[in-house]
């Protein structure tokens, strides 16, 4: 077998259907066809089919897929050898070259994922097909029709303005999964058989795509596993299963032995799974599964198709609906009313066009993406990377964060904490032999060993290394996990006529394995050396499961003197020499907390976001870590616990738990899934391995780190510079300000809308004409609009950024219920306002009512921002950023003078009395005082406002 130069072999070409011929095969494992297309009408079909869809994955149990997967190899792992041939049907010579071409063309490529991509054109498709597009084309294009040129280009500027920032960021973000399509192509060592009356075995090299379910493979230090595999024979052989569990620490693989139901399937000792690696070892295995029916595929396969829907997108869906129902009616109502009166039916449609715009919220994917943008910037002050700024938007909405603790809450390096004999107790000389070990040794320095340096260097110890020699190392192996060096130094001798030096053996490793070349313990207080007892043996193996559940790591120190008098002396590089040594004790490590991990904790606790912790790691060290930032740790479960669970148990466990350990890829993805569909939680995940890949895929918002694998920040929407959640607490902060000022115009901008278009059709039956021509409501709409681009930059109050905030399906509906009619109702005091004291209801003052009516819409619909934007009195108690009231005032000050201009007589203006503007502020006045009290009773109704 090759060696691959990357870590991970996922691809996207083909879909793998395995030989089905066999019944056992066939019981165990079926594969079902992908019926997911790439292209326009499958697009619109998927999306009728998710929306009247009510199936979800909630998590809970597996899928059948992966039930499959499990059952198959479970099977092969509790099975003999020869039962394991017939299984796939193989022999122990291996396959033909005929069969085994045979089954590649049955099977096709051995690729474990197949995800497809969408295209750009498929992006800019879903980018245009917005309701708020769709309906400002239409609105454009019967603009044009009727000669309205100036409001048909402004909406198409609009939808290209809109179009364009949303297909820039969701093409940025469309390679999410891109690494994962691409194939190491490296060699393996396949044994098959040739000949056809007396068969041969032969050892040749194919790629690896060429592999078949019944091929025998051969492996060696550094390969990579071509699939799924049942070993056959194996020589110590160490296996490195990091890329599915995240954990750094290796896992010994055998063949002669037979597993039960009982073993986690990762902990399998005779199986070996695709896309680990081998450390150290050799042996030969049978592959069982190839492609998508390996574990790493139940893996990925989740991989872009897992991930919740948008509230806020299928929300303002809605909303556009029930606008266009609305724009309908009202539109009609309206052209009718007037065509009726005038008999002029172009100039009604051009109205009713106007009307039309008027009602539709025309800034709003502008606006979205405006302050999404805005909020990808100041992510990126914070050294915070921003791919999918829509996750901006779900970062203010998120109310649980998942992290992995490794490099996380965690510095991800070792510092040393003491240094133990066999009785517990700190003593010097454990701490000189594991620093002489350390610093003579020659092969690569481990962070172990640059922990015990910095130890000794920083607590002042003079261990005088000058006054010894190194003369030979056995370096370390994963079979051994241990490392001895051989040092001498001169001896106290009297006589001056010899050189006298003494000899050591140094050896420093892993408790179980050092102990195994240990027939001797020191007590050193009395220097007395006694024979290794089964007491003492399990007394010190007692003390390191007591370390280890404090979360401390722990390594093993022994010696063997080798008093030779002649200084020229060597000893030979043989591990035979590792025997019959003395056991010193231990040294203990531990990887902190960072400092500022619990106050970001802290705080993202303050602003309602809970923190779970998800990991590979052991529970106790899991526990050790959450309890010194300050994650409560009354609730933990560990993976094999979970898996014994059943559904409801599963939900209810998951939703206690804070701390989840030993968990594999995925169980983080059916935790994170659970916690969206079952506890109607908006989830983040913070993770920078291989194996959270799934996880990060599924969350609403996928948090990595630059130092993560590609993979791991391909998934993410977010990428952190820094591994500091601080930067998180900022982010969330920027989220929820981002929602606030986003639903903000959205409230408002219906509101006016609604309101405006109920007192025109009312202006309209009353008057028997049109209130504004359709160049002056265009001209008011426009005018109005332009004001409302300074709302992303306008700030949230501080109680707002302190909870979640969702998207409520009856929140929109019922706040426009309760406000529009306070617009409605100060139109129509206008309306009559006009009507009797100026006496401007009829046709000879039509261009008085159309300048009046102008005048206060604008000032209505500019002013409306300031009483809906806070819970408290605008202007007294909460006043708005500089750029809205500066926004407010330009756009009021134009619309005021306007009728004093020639571009006013364009218009249709006249001159308006100083009387009015004292009728306005009286007329706002009262408007702001009605509004503050219906304000009131909905937040003490509905508890809450924005």
């Amino acid at each position: 077998m090759g060696r691959p130069k990357l870590t991970t072999i996922f691809t996207s070409n083909n879909h793998q259907t395995l030989p089905t011929s066999d019944p056992t095969r066939q019981s165990l494992v079926e594969n079902k066809p992908d019926t997911s297309k790439d292209g326009f009408p499958y697009s619109v079909f998927g999306f009728l089919r998710r929306l009247m869809s009510g199936n979800k994955i909630d998590g809970g149990s597996r899928t059948e897929a992966e039930e499959k997967v499990y059952s198959w190899l479970y099977a092969l792992a509790q099975s003999d050898k020869d039962l394991v041939f017939e299984y796939v049907r193989s022999t122990e010579r291996g396959l033909s070259f005929t069969e085994a071409e045979r089954r590649l063309r049955e099977n096709g490529p051995n690729v474990p994922f197949d995800y497809s991509f969408p295209s750009w054109w498929h992006l800019l498709w879903n980018a245009f097909f917005h309701p708020f597009n769709i309906i400002l084309i239409v609105l454009s294009v019967l603009s044009y029709i009727t000669s309205d040129n100036p409001n048909g280009c402004i909406m198409l500027v609009l939808v290209f303005l809109s179009v364009s920032l949303r297909f820039y960021q969701e093409y940025s973000s469309s390679k999410a999964a891109m690494r994962l399509s691409e194939l190491v192509r490296c060699p393996v060592k396949v044994q098959r058989c040739a000949g056809r009356v007396v068969q041969t075995e032969l050892i040749v090299q194919i790629d690896q795509r060429d592999i078949v379910p019944g091929d025998i493979v051969i492996f060696e230090p550094g390969d990579l596993f071509p699939g799924d595999v049942r070993l056959l024979s194996s020589k110590h052989l160490v296996v490195s299963q990091s890329s599915l569990t995240g954990e750094s620490m290796t896992t010994e693989k055998t063949a002669d032995i037979k597993e039960d139901q009982s073993t986690p399937i990762l902990d399998l000792r005779n199986i070996c799974f695709m896309g680990t690696n081998v450390v150290s070892g050799s042996g030969t295995g049978l592959v069982v599964s190839t492609g998508s029916k390996t574990y790493m595929s139940t893996m990925f396969s989740a991989i872009g198709k897992k991930k919740p829907p948008d509230d806020f997108e299928n929300g303002v869906r809605r909303i556009s609906y029930v606008l266009i129902a609305v724009m309908l009616v009202v539109v009609t109502i309206i052209v009718l009313t007037d065509y009726f009166t005038s008999y002029d039916l172009s100039e009604s449609i051009l109205f009713g066009i106007s009307v039309a715009s008027a009602l539709t919220p025309q800034m709003l994917p502008l606006i979205v993406n405006t302050s999404l943008a805005k909020g990808a910037l100041a992510m990126a002050r914070d050294r915070c990377i921003v791919k999918s700024i829509t996750a901006i938007r779900d970062m203010g909405s998120m109310d649980i964060l998942c992290i992995d603790k490794t490099g996380t809450l965690t510095m991800n390096r070792a510092i040393m904490v003491d240094h133990l004999d066999s009785l517990g107790l700190a003593k010097e000389k454990v701490l000189q032999f594991a620093f002489l070990n350390s610093y003579f040794k020659t092969d690569q320095k481990y962070p172990l060993d640059d922990a015990i340096l910095a130890y000794v260097y920083t607590n002042g110890f003079r261990f005088q290394p000058s006054k010894w020699k190194k003369r030979d190392e056995i370096p370390f192996d994963f079979i051994r996990r241990r490392v001895s060096v051989i040092l001498e130094t001169e001896s106290h001798a009297e006589d001056r006529n010899h050189q006298f030096l003494d000899r050591f053996m140094v050896t420093k490793g892993a408790l179980e394995e050092v102990m195994k070349v240990c027939s001797f313990i020191e007590h050193i207080d009395s220097g007395a050396i006694s024979t290794l007892s089964p007491e003492d043996y399990q007394r010190i193996l007692s003390m390191a499961e007591a370390i280890s559940n404090e979360g401390l790591r722990t390594i093993a120190v022994a010696i063997k003197r080798l008093k030779l008098q002649n200084s020229n002396g060597s000893v030979a590089n043989d591990e035979a020499f590792e025997l019959d040594m003395v056991f010193l004790g231990l040294i203990t490590f531990y990887d902190p907390p960072k400092d500022s991990a619990k106050q970001a904790l802290w705080l993202l606790a303050e602003k309602g976001v809970k923190a779970k912790v998800l990991t590979g790691d052991s529970l106790s060290l899991a526990i050790k870590v959450c309890k010194e930032v300050g994650i409560k740790t009354t609730h933990v479960i560990t993976g094999p616990e979970l898996e014994l669970l059943n559904q409801d148990s599963f939900h209810q466990t998951v939703k206690r738990a804070t701390v989840l350990a030993r968990l594999t890829p995925t169980q983080k993805l059916r935790v994170v899934l659970s916690l969206q569909t079952v506890g109607k939680h908006v989830v983040g995940f913070l993770g920078d391995g291989i194996n959270d890949s799934l996880a990060l895929d599924a969350a609403n918002v996928g948090i990595s780190v630059d130092s993560g694998v590609s993979v791991a920040k391909d998934l993410a929407d977010i990428i952190l510079l820094e591994k500091d959640l601080n930067v998180l607490v900022a982010g969330v902060e920027q989220g929820r300000l981002t929602f606030g000022n986003t639903m903000k115009y959205l409230k408002m901008s219906v509101i006016a809308n609604i309101g405006s278009v109920l007192s025109l059709l009312i202006a309209t039956l009353v008057l028997k004409d049109e209130p504004l021509t359709p160049k002056q409501l265009l001209t008011q709409n426009f005018l109005y609009s332009v004001g409302q681009i300074a709302i992303p930059w306008d700030k949230m109050e501080e109680d707002y950024v302190k909870t979640p905030q969702r998207w409520s399906k009856k929140g929109l509906p019922m706040f426009i219920l309760w406000n529009a009619p306070v617009c409605t109702l100060c139109d129509v005091a206008t309306l009559v306002f006009l009507c009797i004291y100026y006496k401007a209801g009829s046709l000879v003052d039509s261009k008085f009512f159309h300048s009046a009516w102008f005048v206060e819409g604008l000032l209505m619909q500019t002013l409306i921002i300031h009483l809906l934007r806070t819970e408290k009195i605008p202007f007294i108690q909460e006043v708005a950023s500089l750029p809205v009231i500066c926004s407010t005032v330009v756009i009021s000050a134009i619309g005021i003078a306007i009728t004093f201009t020639p571009i006013g007589e364009v218009l249709g203006f006249v001159y308006l009395p100083l009387s009015y503007f004292g009728f306005l502020v009286v007329l706002f006045l009262g408007y702001f005082s009605i509004g503050q009290l219906v304000k009131r009773l909905y937040i003490f109704i509905y508890k809450r406002w924005l």
